[in-house]
């Protein structure tokens, strides 16, 4: 167990240092460091999702009994990626520092009030990126415990289809990244829009149901009467899982209403305004 999570804890993080000093460091680009640690983020972040989603599609389509058939690739890659997690915890933090800064609220006083300034950063991390600091915890602290344990090597198809959910996640940090520049307008801009929305919807929220089924097909019952043949525990995680990714899902159809709303249509209404 623990080489797959040594590799994972070499791989991500040394892939971020890598990404961020040749951003920096190379005569045609000589970014600035704010620039290099949130693109590197952004791309530390992609190439885990085209890890994972590759892991899992292997995996799924390899088990063709959805319960007892078995792939070395379920439990090798959940833990290659658990070191992962608690990186961009840390990179995430980095983002909004760096954020913080370039908005001029570190300024060149920061050496005189680092511990106050560095407390008030970190709380408002916290308070903007909780949600998602919420999920990386429990995917380390609650995921990967009951993956290793409690499955008890079943269901390897699941939890295949759940790596799948990572699809979404390149659209995601490129809107990001053309965000940060200042590329709302532009015709990339809309085209990864739509295939961020399409993928969330498909591989995150529309993946939910795409297991009841799976199951009522492999038990023989309706996808209804699933969630009623399923013990209690299996359907409030399942809830649990589903209940930010709705959320999510919420706030991309927001912006992609703004995006794609013609310039100079009437404003919109009070609720649409609420951020």
């Amino acid at each position: 167990m623990l080489t797959p999570m040594v590799a994972g804890g070499v791989v991500f993080p040394g892939l971020f240092l890598l990404s961020k000093n040749t951003l920096q460091r190379l005569p045609q680009l000589r970014w600035e460091e704010a620039d290099a640690v949130i693109v590197s983020a952004r791309l530390v972040s992609s190439v885990q999702a085209v890890m994972a989603s590759t892991a899992g599609y292997i995996v799924s389509t390899s088990c063709k009994h959805i319960i007892d058939d078995q792939h070395w690739l379920s439990s090798a890659y959940t833990q290659f990626a658990v070191p992962y997690f608690i990186y961009d915890i840390y990179a995430m933090f980095l983002c909004h520092w760096h954020k913080h800064q370039v908005k001029g609220h570190g300024g060149d006083e920061g050496s005189t009030r680092a511990p106050g300034s560095t407390w008030a950063v970190a709380r408002g991390y916290l308070h903007k990126e909780f949600l998602m600091v919420l999920h990386h915890a429990v995917m380390v602290l609650v995921c990967f415990p009951l993956s290793v344990v409690w499955r008890q090597g079943k269901g390897d198809f699941f939890l295949g289809c759940l790596l799948m959910a990572e699809v979404s996640t390149p659209f995601v940090c490129l809107g990001k990244i053309l965000i940060q520049y200042k590329q709302q307008h532009t015709l990339l801009h809309k085209v990864n829009g739509a295939l961020m929305l399409l993928s969330f919807l498909c591989c995150r929220v529309l993946l939910f149901p795409y297991l009841y089924w799976a199951y009522g097909r492999h038990a023989g019952l309706p996808l209804l009467a699933v969630p009623l043949a399923l013990p209690v525990h299996v359907n409030l995680g399942a809830a649990l899982l589903l209940a930010p990714q709705l959320y999510w899902f919420f706030l991309i159809c927001r912006g992609a209403c703004r995006l794609f709303r013609p310039r100079g249509s009437r404003p919109p209404s009070p609720c649409q305004t609420q951020d």
